[in-house]
């Protein structure tokens, strides 16, 4: 029985957080998306915190106010999966709870407390 969860790149990472949060595709979510495409190198313990940084430089990039809850939330998934990858495969509703919680520590931004709503996740 393998102890290491299955390889997971940034970029499926990213992917998953994507449809995670926009699962419609309607909330502009597509140049985060691209910003990863070719990042195919998979995640492990050495590379998360690499992975962590990245995703909040190319997030602050796209909404250096902090102000676009899915924006905040898509970078909140990808970071915890950078550290969780064995959560990839978690139901969208636990995943968006797991990564509020473990990203925003009981304090989301403006907007990410009714985008979670609208997935039916309260915190």
């Amino acid at each position: 029985m393998p102890t290491d969860p299955e390889p997971l790149t940034l970029a499926e990472a990213v992917h998953r957080a994507v449809v995670v949060v926009d699962p419609d595709g309607d909330a502009g979510l597509e140049d985060f998306l691209e910003r990863f495409e070719d990042d195919d190198e998979p995640l492990g313990p050495a590379l998360a915190d690499i992975a962590a940084q990245r995703i909040a430089e190319e997030s602050g990039k796209l909404d250096p106010e902090a102000e676009d809850p899915a924006v905040q939330m898509a970078a909140a998934v990808a970071t915890y999966l950078a550290f969780r990858r064995d959560e990839a495969a978690e139901d969208p509703q636990a995943l968006l709870a797991l990564a509020a919680r473990a990203e925003f520590e009981g304090h989301p931004p403006a907007g990410v407390p009714e985008l979670l709503a609208e997935r039916g996740v309260a915190l």
